[in-house]
């Protein structure tokens, strides 16, 4: 908590700012928490904003960055500074309904005045998101989204509204993810939305900051799911967009980096980004002085500050409970690999316990997730379904199907790209039933499959067989096409059996009958080599 309140508490003693920079280049040391435009005018605006994006249903961390709200506002009560609450999207995950009402909670909670929606979101239905609307005191975004007449999203989600603090007038502009069909499993929002291609978007949002302008509205923010690189993209070829609020790539942009998130629009203007990690694991705060007249932003502070630090808020957690039910004790972690740094291409043993526990239970050849779709981790001590779920909370269903050899071995090299890919994605696949080498170059170097009696038997990753088949256990999301790893097999009918429960049930029932203490380790099932 102390790292909160240094952060604060520097941005408010520091009289002079140790990088500016003078339009439009900035001159100061990279990276650092502040810059100030050397301009001389008194008619000056300051704007606090507390930002979170991609908390994807962590309950744990939602409670703990609530403490953190908390002390914030606590802090901040003396400021006359006009304040903000804003949210990127990914704020839930999954399509359980249960989750989906936490995480709105948990956003009237912390008194959020808007988010975009991200993928996530959309892993519900449209009458589902609709629902769980219901009562939200904040507003929800999504100008790049085709909302069809009579969907029951028609008029529940906003393209851009304005809010006035203080007597000055902001314009809040929303977006969600360009790729929202590929993040999201073969479901109702995927059939009945749509989402514009990225260079519409960009002709968009230039006539709509263009109006805005010719309002009289010069301060005008972007909550965007779209990722950093898109984000860059915006911020230097458009220009009336100030501040961009984003998540989705699950950057984590600490202080101010001139070419990073200090950019420069069209006009010459700063555009300040914003990202605030994944999971929960950060949020932010962004401290931002304007030349009122103008609309330009002259001075900023970027603090980015670990949620960890912080207790989970005693009263959020009890209505978490109500929502969700009491967590279930179901056994004992005597011990635990240490955690993954880069979670999209480490193997990642917490996911292979989930996984041997789903290849179990379903009794199939092999079991089969992207990495994705491991959110969080285990600790040792007591184990309950609660911090099961919060290792895979996306909820998907689980689906049984088959695959053949050749689709398996593609599946694995599509994910090995992903030492090489922007951002890591899609991310490795994470396997019971197979072994496999992968170069940090992205090639498949060698796989194998292990059968139920543990004998490894080699495939030939050059030459595989495309009429031999497995029995395959995975979620709607990876069999749906989700990360482009194997085709559609939802929409071509190739399932064998669907299930309306995920990876944490399964998870649950194998602990219980396992009734011993547990031992989650790197078993070398994915070893990495440098070539």
């Amino acid at each position: 908590m102390n790292l909160f309140i240094n952060a604060f508490q520097k941005y408010r003693s520091v009289p002079k700012c140790s990088a500016k920079f003078s339009s439009p280049v900035f001159t100061g040391d990279v990276p650092n928490d502040t810059f100030e435009k050397q301009q001389k005018t008194n008619n000056t605006v300051q704007t606090d904003i507390f930002y979170i994006n991609d908390n994807h249903g962590r309950i744990g961390n939602m409670a703990r960055i609530y403490t953190a709200k908390t002390m914030y506002d606590n802090v901040n009560k003396n400021s006359t500074a006009d304040k903000f609450v804003l949210a990127a999207g990914d704020i839930s995950a999954g399509a359980d309904l249960h989750i989906v009402k936490a995480a709105s909670t948990y956003m009237n909670g912390l008194g959020v005045d808007a988010t975009s929606d991200g993928n996530h979101e959309y892993d519900a239905s449209p009458s589902e998101i609709a629902e769980s609307k219901k009562g939200a005191k904040f507003r929800s975004l999504g100008m790049n989204l085709q909302i069809p007449k009579g969907n029951p999203l028609d008029g529940v989600i906003e393209k851009s509204f304005v809010i006035e603090k203080n007597g000055h007038k902001y314009a809040i502009i929303g977006l969600a993810p360009p790729d929202l069909h590929e993040r999201i499993r073969d479901n109702e929002s995927r059939k009945q939305i749509g989402i514009d291609d990225f260079e519409k978007t960009l002709k968009d949002i230039q006539n709509l900051t263009d109006e805005y302008k010719k309002q009289g509205i010069n301060k005008i923010i972007l909550l965007s799911h779209c990722g950093l690189e898109k984000d860059q993209k915006i911020a230097q070829e458009t220009s009336g967009i100030d501040i961009i609020i984003g998540g989705h790539t699950h950057d984590l942009l600490e202080g101010i980096v001139e070419g990073k998130n200090l950019l420069y629009s069209k006009t010459n203007e700063p555009v300040i980004i914003t990202q605030a990690g994944k999971d929960g694991e950060y949020f932010g705060d962004l401290k931002i002085t304007w030349d009122d007249k103008k609309g330009v932003i002259i001075k900023a502070q970027n603090n980015v500050t670990p949620s960890s630090g912080f207790k989970r808020n005693r009263v959020l957690k009890g209505v978490f409970d109500q929502i969700l039910g009491k967590p279930e004790h179901l056994g004992t972690i005597k011990s635990v690999a240490p955690q993954v740094k880069n979670r999209l291409i480490e193997p990642n043993p917490n996911g292979f316990f989930i996984m041997d526990a789903v290849r179990k239970e379903f009794g199939t050849d092999i079991a089969l997730i992207n990495v994705g779709n491991i959110r969080g981790f285990f600790e040792s001590g007591s184990l309950d379904s609660r911090q099961v779920f919060e290792v895979v909370p996306l909820k998907n269903n689980m689906v049984k199907l088959k695959l053949t050899e050749k689709e398996i071995v593609d599946a694995v090299k599509k994910g090995a790209k992903s030492f090489t890919n922007p951002g890591n994605k899609p991310g490795i696949v994470i396997p019971s039933g197979l072994k496999y080498t992968v170069s940090k170059k992205g090639e498949l170097k060698s796989l194998s499959f292990i059968d139920k009696s543990g004998k490894e038997i080699p495939i030939d990753i050059n030459n595989p067989d495309a009429n031999k088949t497995y029995t395959v256990a995975t979620d709607d999301f990876f069999a749906s096409g989700g990360d482009n790893l194997i085709s559609n097999k939802i929409a071509s009918n190739q399932i064998d059996e669907k299930f309306d429960f995920d990876k944490d049930k399964l998870t649950c029932d194998y602990v219980k009958k396992l009734n011993a203490p547990i031992e989650i380790k790197d078993d070398g099932r994915i070893t990495v080599v440098d070539a």
